[in-house]
């Protein structure tokens, strides 16, 4: 059986690294400081094979003021980068691949605009990229989860499915960085019920969720993204890396 991704999310705001509340980034992550480029590189240190980075200011603003730390980011590790925030249309899609990430992170498009959406999938193949499930109160939502979609999870992973994806990251809003505990559920009826690759995302806080998501690898839950329980020091292994680190940044 394989073993499970562990990704580190990266979430910028204003050029600085955010945690992120039910969709919501909060500033001051004060783990290690504020710096992104400085946070992937740590995020390596302690053996990150890859990475998740958001960027609110292009997903609310559609502005690319920290494409330069993305692009940073990109240069300063040797893993792959996921990127996601705003992508809504190719040319979005193809600057945002210019920077230097592996894959990327589509959310409303996927929906909002199919042909649009097709048309990256041809272009960058379904390997380079993810589509996002959010879900709250078991309806999708997207647009900054501002809009309700009538579909289910399911109904709209097998959606996603047949327009040609591979992969999902699923998370459910509510769950996101609540440290109140995980959905596994959610990803687990999409495993189950499609053969998309699931990335689980939201409300991990403790080393017995990684265990059941480990477990469940053989059903095509593969990795899962971790925010403000890796910030705030959630696992207990943490303190023995970050021991060892000490002093090299």
């Amino acid at each position: 059986m394989s073993k499970l991704l562990v990704i580190p999310s990266i979430d910028i705001k204003d050029g600085q690294t955010v945690r992120v509340v039910q969709g919501i980034p909060e500033l001051n992550c004060r783990a290690y400081g504020n710096d992104p480029v400085e946070m992937a590189m740590i995020w390596r240190t302690e053996n990150a094979k890859f990475l998740h980075v958001v960027d609110f200011d292009h997903s609310q603003l559609h502005s690319i003021k920290n494409y330069k730390i993305v692009k940073e980011i990109c240069e300063s590790v040797v893993i792959p980068v996921e990127f996601g925030g705003g992508i809504s249309s190719f040319d979005d899609a193809q600057e945002a691949m210019d920077l230097g990430v592996t894959r990327l992170v589509i959310g409303s498009l996927a929906y909002t605009n199919p042909l649009e959406f097709e048309k990256i999938i041809q272009q960058f193949g379904s390997s380079k990229l993810a589509a996002a499930i959010d879900i709250i109160d078991n309806k999708v939502v997207i647009r900054g989860r501002k809009e309700v979609l009538d579909l289910s999870p399911l109904e709209y992973a097998k959606r996603l499915e047949n327009n040609g994806m591979k992969r999902v990251i699923v998370t459910d809003v509510s769950k996101n960085g609540m440290l109140n505990g995980a959905n596994i559920e959610l990803s687990k009826l999409i495993a189950q019920n499609t053969n998309l690759k699931v990335t689980h995302s939201g409300g991990i806080s403790k080393k017995e969720e990684l265990f059941e998501l480990n477990s469940l690898t053989n059903i095509g839950i593969d990795s899962a993204i971790i925010g403000r329980a890796l910030y705030e020091n959630k696992f207990a292994c943490q303190k023995i890396w970050r021991i060892a680190e000490s002093g090299i940044f």
